[in-house]
């Protein structure tokens, strides 16, 4: 399944070693708790005490914990703090900026979003997730054609997934072709009728198949 970047699992592992104390540590805790505030403090807590590379990743975990707590402007200072550093190369740039991306959409700049989503397919082209984000910016810049291009990026790597295949009904709804988007719906829940995912595009089918109200 397609999934936003999870920074502080995968960088918390360097930043905090197996049954190391401290701040880190704390935030790992905190996010196999579901605490995403609370992470993204103790991630900023370990980014204080740490330098360089470290630094740089504690804070990008940050900035991913606070998307995730639905605080996007601090997000949008931690990761600005971790990208400004020389510690994130390569694919953890990538997601850092794609991070970055989503901070700024939430804080409805999409000039931003556009541009950090630009840069970040530099060095993440092969995450679908990246597509699948670009896809929805899309709809919200009013570009149809930049919609069905991303979705169909994110559908080539992903073609099972129903967070993408829900995404692509969305895309060609807005895009006027219900057929397909119906398509699309129908097929992602399919793929998984139990879940929140599934159930939304279940939801969508049916509103989309209801008759008109009579005039």
């Amino acid at each position: 399944m397609i999934l936003a970047f999870l920074a502080s699992a995968a960088l918390a592992q360097a930043v905090c070693p197996a049954g190391a104390p401290g701040a880190a540590c704390r935030a790992v805790a905190a996010v196999k708790g579901n605490q995403p505030a609370v992470a993204a403090a103790e991630f900023e807590t370990a980014a204080a005490a740490a330098s360089g590379p470290a630094r740089d990743r504690a804070l990008a975990a940050a900035g991913n914990m606070w998307i995730a707590a639905g605080q996007p402007g601090k997000a949008a200072l931690a990761l600005d703090r971790a990208l400004a550093g020389s510690g994130l190369q390569a694919e953890q740039r990538g997601e850092a900026l794609l991070d970055r991306a989503r901070a700024a959409e939430a804080q409805n700049d999409l000039k931003l979003a556009r541009a950090k989503v630009t840069e970040a397919t530099g060095t993440i082209s092969a995450d679908p997730f990246l597509w699948y984000f670009s896809a929805a910016l899309a709809i919200r810049e009013g570009d149809a054609a930049n919609a069905k291009s991303a979705i169909g990026r994110a559908l080539s790597l992903a073609p099972n997934d129903a967070l993408a295949l829900f995404e692509a009904g969305h895309v060609y709804h807005f895009a006027g072709e219900l057929e397909r988007a119906r398509d699309y719906w129908r097929r992602a829940a399919a793929a998984e009728p139990t879940s929140p995912t599934g159930k939304a595009a279940a939801e969508a089918l049916a509103l989309l198949d209801k008759p008109a109200a009579p005039k």
